[in-house]
């Protein structure tokens, strides 16, 4: 698995969003995921909108990721 896969299954399922994903060693990855679709949402159901993006990769060829999910006035802030 690379990053350049993982940051485009997740613009696939959430197309108007900004991803920048980092995981050197191809196992574990941490991503930033910049969305209006996160708006009003708690972190868990945000973290689950970008889960549902990977489907069974989650656990499979990504072993790990870790987000960061903010809405575009968040990450301004």
């Amino acid at each position: 698995m690379d990053t350049s896969t993982i940051e485009n299954l997740i613009r696939q399922g959430l197309p108007d969003a900004q991803v920048q994903v980092q995981g050197p060693d191809g196992v574990h990855f941490e991503a930033l995921v910049v969305s209006p679709a996160f708006a009003g949402k708690l972190p868990l159901a945000r973290h689950r909108m970008v889960y549902a993006t990977l489907g069974d990769l989650m656990g499979g060829a990504i072993h790990a990721l870790s987000l960061r999910t903010l809405t575009p006035d968040e990450a301004r802030g």
